[in-house]
């Protein structure tokens, strides 16, 4: 059965990061989207920690996030967290890959759930929010506010934390683009922890890698998503023994 949201959306996003452009927009998570309980590998959204969760003892890894994170629009299996865990698995590091991705969370959504996550005690977080304000209209300064906010809890918790970034419609105009954008470079250079600027980086724009909304990547995509993001996280990573890995 595919994940679905109740309302579909159509946004189409412009690729401004620095150095790198595109002849069509690239897309962000839509603020129409309905709140869906995220899949395997292990899912919590706004749940507690399930049995599965709590007996299993490897470092826990918490993917963060909104409906880019959830896997919306795609089978189970097929979000960019189940991906990771496999890449994580086939590399020989022992983590468990918990998808902690809600679709339509805001980074206010993110900061009321900030605490669920901590209880967790993760190793480290993949922090991946603030698509849904940008499309939402919300004021720069509260959405980076809200994200230093999620970070600053994170990292005084002891967690390790990475940051993955997105960016807007070209219809917001170049200024509010560029300090969205610049927002996320902000919080990961004063909190000193590493960045990917865009997470569909080599997903939009690509055959087969974006579902028809143009807004979320297909499975396909969602498996250079999560590539994306082990390169980010693989320098923060210890190898354990093979035998601590368990389902």
């Amino acid at each position: 059965m595919r994940r679905v949201a109740i309302v579909p959306i159509l946004a189409a996003i412009l690729i401004s990061l620095t150095g790198c452009r595109s002849s069509q927009p690239p897309p962000v998570s839509s603020s129409q989207e309905a709140e869906t309980t995220p899949q395997s590998p292990t899912t919590v959204g706004n749940e507690t920690p399930e049995p599965s969760l709590e007996s299993d003892t490897r470092p826990r890894i918490v993917c963060f996030g909104d409906s880019l994170t959830a896997g919306y629009g795609t089978d189970p299996g097929q979000a960019y967290p189940d991906f990771l865990q496999a890449d994580l698995d086939s590399k020989g590091y022992s983590y468990r890959i918990v998808n902690a991705g809600v679709s339509g969370n805001t980074t206010k959504d993110g900061v009321e759930r900030v605490d669920r996550v901590i209880a967790m005690k993760p190793a480290l977080v993949v922090v991946e929010f603030g698509g849904n304000d940008g499309l939402r209209g919300m004021r720069i300064a509260d959405t980076r506010a809200n994200l230093d906010k999620i970070v600053s809890a994170l990292v005084a918790s002891g967690t390790q934390v990475v940051l993955a970034g997105i960016t807007l419609p070209p219809d917001y105009g170049p200024d509010y683009i560029r300090q969205f954008n610049q927002t996320y470079d902000l919080v990961a250079k004063k909190y000193r922890i590493p960045m990917i600027p865009f997470v569909l980086k080599g997903v939009f724009g690509v055959d087969g890698m974006m579902q028809p909304d143009r807004t979320h990547a297909t499975g396909a995509g969602n498996k250079v998503v999560a590539e994306n993001i082990f390169g980010l996280i693989q320098p923060l990573l210890k190898k354990q023994p093979s035998s601590q890995s368990r389902q």
